[in-house]
């Protein structure tokens, strides 16, 4: 069994502490040690384990240790990934009640947390992205890095999306649809065109809001 821990011990830390569990019952793999967070005092305990420090105690880890960053917010996470220094550290996929159309055509990087999902055919999926339950990718879909896609997400296919992006529970994205960076989609809206980056987009059909 190789060590492994949880960054973030809120929601969706203890999710995970959870995951963790349901895949070490159908095949022993991890040796859970606890959970690392720079808000919560080293030695606290929560229901699913200790809080073994923040960065500092992360950097200074002195074996080989897995680290799954359960952070949802996509440029919180991608600034934690950035302070992690140590070479001891190793960011595997993550991956839970997952299924595929292929499973010899698609694509994983690095660091990915993937739980209750569906892929088609021939998806690319890049590095430190968050499916959390209930999601589904369509045919030829391609996915960059840092993206958050909250329960019950629905990705049609040949959709490109880049870095950062935001995708909040129900949210539906139509086929063939070019997503950049740092777009944000609200829970039960319908993507229906080309975004603009750095915005929030609500509704069905889906329209730019500016607050």
């Amino acid at each position: 069994m190789k060590d492994i821990a949880i960054y973030g011990a809120g929601g969706f830390g203890r999710e995970m502490a959870c995951a963790i569990q349901r895949l070490n019952s159908q095949e022993t793999v991890w040796n859970f040690l606890g959970f690392f967070d720079d808000g919560i005092d080293k030695g606290a305990h929560n229901q699913y384990g200790e809080i073994l420090g923040g960065i500092e105690e992360l950097n200074r880890w002195n074996s080989p240790i897995a680290i799954l960053i359960a952070i949802a917010t996509s440029s919180i996470r991608k600034i934690i990934l950035e302070k992690i220094h140590n070479n001891l550290v190793d960011f595997p996929n993550f991956v839970l009640d997952f299924r595929c159309a292929d499973p010899n055509n698609y694509f994983l990087g690095k660091g990915n947390i993937i739980l209750g999902t569906f892929f088609s055919c021939n998806v690319r999926i890049q590095d430190f992205n968050i499916f959390n339950g209930g999601a589904v990718l369509g045919h030829d879909d391609e996915i960059g890095s840092y993206n958050t896609f909250m329960p019950g997400t629905r990705i049609s296919g040949e959709v490109h999306i880049g870095d950062e992006n935001l995708f909040g529970v129900g949210s539906i994205v139509l086929q063939k649809i070019y997503i950049g960076n740092k777009v944000r989609v609200g829970a039960g809206s319908v993507l229906m065109r080309k975004t603009k980056d750095g915005n929030l987009y609500i509704g069905n059909p889906a329209k730019l809001f500016k607050y």
